[in-house]
């Protein structure tokens, strides 16, 4: 394989939690799990070529993960809409442009910037 392919780890406490709030509120889809002894310790959640990684292996990480996602701004004032009517808790935020932040159970955040904003620059 000579192109890269990259999928974030997102550190979380419980990924049965996690996955219901991927699947359930934010409209992923599970790839795929890892089990044992009953216990679900990975599993893969994809939307639209989004893929991310669910993992609780590393309690001290949990949480900390972000990830930058860039939509057309239809296709995110849609999946904005969307979300308000999954329940789903949105912050406004700022990295330079307006943001759309969700974060998940445990913290780890998901940033939707809105397309065609001014960077400003730093000084």
């Amino acid at each position: 394989m000579t192109d890269w392919y990259a999928r974030p780890i997102f550190a979380v406490a419980d990924v049965p939690v996690a996955l219901a709030y991927y699947v359930d509120r934010l409209g992923f889809t599970c790839d795929w799990s890892f089990d044992e002894a009953g216990v679900t310790f990975v599993a893969q959640v994809s939307r639209a070529g989004c893929e991310i990684i669910l993992g609780s292996q590393w309690p001290d990480r949990n949480g900390q993960s972000t990830l930058f996602v860039s939509l057309d701004l239809p296709v995110l004032e849609a999946l904005r809409d969307e979300l308000e009517t999954r329940k789903v808790d949105i912050e406004a935020g700022w990295w330079g442009y307006d943001l759309m932040i969700v974060a998940d159970p445990d913290g780890n955040r998901l940033y939707f910037p809105y397309p065609n904003a001014e960077v400003v620059e730093a000084s």
